[in-house]
């Protein structure tokens, strides 16, 4: 649905004798070559300037009296040479550096024409005697052969006999054509030239020959391989004429027929049988084709027609029209009328063989034109949603009309057509600001033509006016082309005051520079002129004199484009407005700021920037991309402005609408904001959004307008839709995440999404109307995170007892039970009936299931027998409810307590069996005492004396009071069972002994001394645990002094030798872990440098090699855990056991190494209650100098340890605990920053460990140690 938009116009015009006979364009200097009756003329066709010339009649090549006929002319830029063939039968090599002729052939009976390949590597000429050579660039024969041959060639159609023609399948002709005759074969019309017309495929394999039959008079195309064997020949088409050329993609090759009523553009395949056609839309029956030529990409057919009216005095009207294809359909897209002037008539032309859309042609006056095409699509311009998205294609004399928000209608099919007077070459709309309303009207009104204006300005030659802007009602803008060759104008046209059919110039705006596209903003007003140089100008138009300035940018800085850019386009980035463009090259720029490359087309709409890709995406851009589904080659249409549709048109033609996903969701804010909650639901509905985004994109409005939702939606169904598809997922994080600009701050709600969007809705529909939104309220209890069954079955039960009145909407019991078992399974349904304990309710559910009433009738008619509160209990118990069912089991009465006892212990429901019952029953005591023994069996023996106790149980109190060393319990109960005093005292000295060997030996000697009454025993356990304070005051006490010198001061030298060898060895392998830290560490640092001199600066992995990485440190061993299993607490223990060894070399040796030295810090740390004891004793003792000996090592040892905690963990390893990004960070340490915003729960043991080996031990410095005396 593309347009040809005329880019660039030049005219340049050379004062020469003769008139031009050929024309070939110089790719290396832009420049074109124009063979005439007397000479080669070299010229720039912008300026007119003549480059080079080059006499033939000097050369005595062609007569001077002017009779002389080119009849080929061929740039060969390897040879730097022009070759040029004579009517005479010449061939002439032009040399252009020395400026030199050489003929390097001749032919006695003449050349007809000439055809270089493509390649350039062979030449075909045509000689007087219907003959064709075939050279080599060098000029070396390599056949020559006649052009008629009687053969078919070698893809000659092989016949199998089956049946006769009369039997055979015709298609779509019908049985008919069995019968019809053959037409008798027309001969060539009579202005035919008769003059051979060669054309080769674009990858110079084949070419093919159109020559008139010496027998039928008829033309003939033959098809020959590069090395000139004949392959086919065409079927028989009457009336064939001269026009030859082979598609350059190879699958058609174009002629042209002329018929009694019409005129026709036949195309032929390579096997020679003719494969579609499209009529001309002449106005005259005499109408000649003269040459048609396909362009560099085969995508524009130009057509050179000369009609011949009688009016005017048989001077031919020249016309020169360019086709292109699409979905099937031919489209005649410019019509170039050169009026009937025969001096101003084209002569010859050519496509320009680098650019494929620029059109040389060459008038009879030597003036030469130099046209250059641009695609376009051109679309309505609006932002709102009054624009109709419509879009024009032009077709000759119509414009199709296709708008695109009422339906998408494939071409070349359309909504409506606009049938004009004569060819249209370019559609302009205009596009009011504030009501929107475009040129053009809805398909449903009748189609008016308006006004025809008529332009009082005198123009030169065809498309002299381009880039044409509807402004206003009244204002029109025109670009012109300047006569000079660097110049343009901008006309602003407004219609007479005179006539209001006559458009008239009312100001122009001179331009440095040619102008090769115009963008206007329909929302800004503004227009932009991007000229030849890649500079933007902006055209100020609407004050009093309109004028010119260079488009800047916020900084003030003048736009440019670095390319041309063949399609540009207005829009806001920000607060700035800029100007977009797209190169012929494919890239995407923004002023002199590249955004993309590989682009086919774009299409800007309201914040967004559409692109389509030659990877076949479609991109969404809002200052950043989005990439969304693969449409392979497809480029943009339209957009439709305040919707969702992207319109894609494929190579072959036929469209794709694609809802995209970025405009999706921008819509949907949009929707949601403005409390349109149905045009959201239904878009979201339709293109499979999760409905959940309703809530999720604003909760506090969504749940103040959960009124407004209801009544919007109306519809039950869409809003059960709703509720089933409520997630606690948060779609705006994880789906559909917002920008950054567009984040709302958190609303935290009480309970969890899914409870408090049910409960909402829930309430409003039951004050809304319960009867018509009765089966949505039962979806809002069910789709609760904790499913509200029984209350569902209850208002089902409600319906039944008592019916709604007849009313729009209402429904059933029967309808509402239907509808709880669609969403409950059957089986759930009728367990929670159940547990309701109302039986009318069970058989209403177990009815419309599908269960046997041999299952249930039994069981319910046994139930309803029992008593209410053991039928409950054992409705409950069948339900595995068992609280409920202990609760209507300690209601039965004693009889049923063993039932109880049971059921508590099976269920182990002792607490809440114990609350059941008074504290002074005997079923409190027996409860009890099961809760005792179960906690026995628990090893919570504390626990289950207190509750022995408590009940009277003394003597199995004291065991378990025993059994767990709870000495002040047992001793307790033993004085209150009462035990005699001496089996008192053996209680004591057991429970001593127990406590000894769990190091708590104060309170063993509290024992032993109280209650056993034994003090030596009491000192000497307080003189092993090192409680020295304590054991002299025992030995004070008792009078005890002999002790003192037995035990206590060889205790004293003992300890301070163990101290003293401890701290030794504690400092001696702390400083040994810390200089081999230092060693790996620097080892680390060197292997990383390495590794990056080897691969250069530039590496792409180099980011991968973190500071920390054991990759580098050469070790023999890998980290892997693949083959541990985490499947216990023992084994995934052993495993982080094994990750952390202190073995050298080991993967993770620096973390082990870390946790060690931290490990023997907060061991010495610790030491410092224990140390300043000791030296007290010491001190008191008279052992002064063991006393200051322990003190200094202690000292330095806590010295050396806090002077090692900055070079253990340094202060950057503060910054792991957050995200670590930047220019210094690596992959691998922002991996691990993120890795430890994982919740606890994931890796809790791993988490644990981290945390300790990265964070330094605190020391506890405040705690007072030393001594000064």
């Amino acid at each position: 649905m593309r347009n040809l938009g005329l880019v660039r116009s030049s005219q340049g015009c050379v004062q020469q004798p003769g008139a031009p006979q050929c024309v070939a364009v110089r790719c290396d200097s832009d420049s074109l070559l124009v063979a005439s009756e007397f000479s080669i003329t070299e010229f720039d066709p912008r300026t007119g300037k003549v480059l080079s010339e080059a006499s033939l009649t000097a050369e005595g090549f062609l007569p001077e009296d002017g009779t002389g006929t080119v009849v080929g002319l061929q740039d060969l830029a390897e040879l730097e040479s022009a070759c040029v063939a004579t009517a005479a039968g010449d061939v002439i090599l032009y040399n252009f550096s020395s400026a030199q002729f050489e003929c390097v052939g001749s032919v006695d009976s003449g050349l007809t024409s000439m055809s270089w390949s493509p390649d350039e590597e062979l030449v075909i000429f045509t000689t007087g005697q219907d003959t064709f050579i075939m050279m080599t660039k060098d000029f070396e024969p390599i056949i020559e052969v006649g052009i008629h041959q009687e053969e078919f060639g070698e893809g000659k159609f092989i016949t199998v006999g089956w049946g006769k023609k009369e039997t055979q399948f015709h298609g779509s002709e019908g049985k008919q054509a069995a019968q019809k005759k053959a037409v008798e074969l027309q001969p060539a019309p009579e202005w035919d030239d008769h003059r051979p017309r060669v054309s080769w495929r674009g990858d110079g394999q084949l070419f093919a020959v159109s020559a008139v039959c010496p027998q039928s008079g008829a033309r003939r195309i033959r098809l020959w391989s590069r090395e000139g064997v004949l392959q086919a020949t065409s079927e028989a088409i009457s009336s064939l004429e001269q026009p030859l050329s082979w598609r350059p993609s190879g699958n058609l090759i174009a002629s042209t027929q002329k018929q009694h009523n019409k005129h026709r553009v036949v195309f032929l395949e390579k096997n020679g049988l003719q494969h579609g056609d499209f009529t001309l839309p002449t106005s005259s029956t005499q109408t000649k084709v003269k040459e048609l030529w396909w362009n560099n990409d085969s995508t524009v057919l130009a057509l050179w027609l000369e009609e011949f009216n009688n009016a005017e005095g048989g001077k031919p009207n020249t016309h020169f029209q360019l086709w292109t294809t699409g979905n099937y359909h031919w489209y005649l897209k410019q019509s170039l009328d050169f009026g009937n002037d025969p001096y101003r008539a084209p002569v010859c032309a050519c496509w320009d063989p680098v650019r494929p859309l620029q059109l040389h042609v060459v008038l009879r006056d030597w003036t030469t034109l130099t046209y250059e095409w641009g695609w376009t699509t051109e679309h309505s311009r609006g932002q709102d949603a009054a624009d109709d998205a419509s879009v024009a294609v032009i077709d000759g004399n119509k414009i199709l009309v296709t708008n695109f928000r009422q339906c998408v209608v494939p071409p070349p099919m359309c909504s409506y057509e606009l049938q004009l007077s004569s060819a249209v070459n370019q559609v302009m709309r205009w596009t009011e600001t504030n009501t929107n309303n475009t040129g053009f009207r809805a398909v449903c009104q009748p189609l008016v033509l308006h006004k025809t204006y008529s332009i009082d300005l005198v123009l030169e030659r065809p498309l002299e006016l381009h880039h044409l802007l509807w402004l206003r009602a009244d204002l029109f803008v025109a670009v012109r082309a300047s006569q000079s060759a660097n110049c343009s104008k901008v006309l602003f046209l407004s219609p007479s005051q005179d006539s209001d059919q006559r458009l008239i110039v009312r100001s122009e705006v001179e331009v440095f520079g040619t102008v090769v596209s115009v963008a206007h903003s329909a929302h800004t007003s503004s227009v932009a002129l991007q000229l030849e140089d890649g500079n933007i100008k902006k055209l100020l138009w609407d004050g009093a004199k309109p004028s010119v300035e260079t488009w800047e940018d916020s900084r003030g800085c003048p736009v440019r484009f670095p390319v041309t850019c063949v399609q540009t386009a207005l829009c806001n980035i920000g607060q700035e407005e800029c100007v977009l463009g797209l190169t012929d090259r494919c890239h995407l720029y923004a002023g002199d700021t590249k955004l993309a490359s590989g682009v086919s087309s774009f299409s800007v709409c309201n914040d967004f920037l559409l692109v389509t890709t030659h990877s076949h995406n479609c991109r969404c851009l809002q200052l950043s991309s989005l990439t969304v589904k693969e449409w392979r080659g497809a480029r943009i249409v339209t957009v439709v402005p305040q919707d969702t549709r992207v319109i894609l048109q494929m190579p072959r033609g036929n469209l794709e609408t694609v809802h995209h996903r970025a405009l999706v969701l921008a819509q949907l804010r949009k929707w949601l904001d403005s409390l349109q909650f149905k045009e959201a639901f239904m878009c979201m509905r339709k293109l499979r959004i999760n409905l959940n985004l309703i809530y999720d994109h604003n909760p506090k409005l969504f749940l103040d307008n959960a009124e407004t939702f209801i009544t919007q939606l109306s519809s039950i169904n869409h809003i059960n839709l709703f509720l089933t598809e409520l997630k606690e997922e948060d779609t705006t994080q994880t789906m559909y995440p917002r920008s950054e600009d567009a984040r709302l701050p958190p609303y935290k709600v009480p309970g969890t999404k899914v409870d408090v969007v049910c409960d909402a809705l829930r309430n409003t529909m039951e004050s809304m109307d319960p009867n018509k939104y009765c089966l949505s309220i039962l979806t809002a209890h069910v789709r609760k995170t904790v499913p509200e069954l029984e209350i569902a079955l209850q208002k089902v039960h409600e319906l039944r007892v008592n019916p709604p009145a007849a009313a729009v909407g209402a429904v059933s019991a029967e309808e509402a039970l239907k509808y709880l078992l669609f969403l409950v399974n059957v089986n759930d349904l009728y367990e929670h009936s159940l547990g309701t304990y109302d039986f009318d309710l069970v058989l209403m559910v177990a009815e419309k299931s599908q269960k046997d009433p041999k299952e249930y009738l039994p069981f319910l008619n046994m139930l309803k027998q029992l008593e209410p509160n053991y039928q409950r209990y054992t409705i409950d118990k069948h339900l595995k409810r068992y609280n409920k069912a202990l609760v209507h089991l300690s209601q039965c009465g004693k009889e049923h307590f063993p039932e109880v006892l049971q059921l508590v212990k099976e269920q182990k429901l002792y607490t809440e069996a114990l609350h059941l019952f008074a504290t002074d029953t005997t079923q409190y005591k027996e409860l009890t005492i099961a809760f005792a023994e179960h906690l026995v069996g628990q090893q919570q023996m504390e626990q289950a004396g207190l509750l022995l106790w408590r009940c009277g149980e003394t003597h199995s109190a004291l065991q378990s009071f025993v059994s767990c060393c709870s000495w002040r319990h047992a001793l307790c109960v033993a004085q209150l069972i009462p035990l005699p005093p001496d089996q008192l005292a053996l209680l004591a000295r057991d429970m001593a002994e127990k406590l000894s060997e769990q190091r708590r030996y104060a309170e063993a000697a509290l024992l032993l001394d109280q209650y056993a009454n034994d003090c030596e025993e009491a000192i000497l356990a307080l003189i092993t645990g090192a409680v020295w304070d304590e054991a002299l005051r025992l030995i004070h006490t008792h009078r005890r002094q002999d002790i003192t010198e037995t035990n206590l001061k060889p205790a004293l030298l003992e300890a301070f030798s163990s101290q003293t060898a401890f701290l030794e060895a504690q400092m001696s392998t702390f400083t040994r872990h810390r200089n081999r830290l230092a060693v790996v560490r620097e080892q680390k640092l060197k292997a990383r440098a390495d590794m990056l001199d080897e691969e250069g600066p530039d590496c792409v992995d180099a980011e991968l090699y973190s500071e920390a990485s054991s990759v580098l440190t050469g070790s023999k061993y890998s980290q892997s855990n693949s083959r541990i299993s985490s499947r216990s607490s023992k084994n995934r223990r052993k495993a982080e056991r094994k990750k952390l060894s202190l073995k050298e070399g080991s993967p993770m040796e620096d973390r082990a190494l870390i946790h060690a030295l931290g490990e023997i810090i907060t061991t010495v740390d610790k030491m410092r209650e224990e140390v300043h004891g000791l030296l007290k004793m010491l001190v008191l003792f008279e052992s002064e100098r063991q006393a200051q000996r322990l003190q200094e090592q202690y000292a330095a040892a806590l010295s050396l340890l806090e002077s090692a905690v900055t070079e253990v963990w340094p202060d950057n390893t503060a910054l792991n605990n957050t995200t670590l990004t930047g220019p210094n960070s690596t992959a691998n340490s922002i991996s691990a920053s993120f890795q430890q915003q994982i919740p606890a729960a994931a890796a809790p043991q791993a988490q644990a460990q981290d945390a300790e080996i990265l964070v330094a031990p605190k020391m506890r410095n405040n705690i007072k140690w030393k001594l000064t005396v």
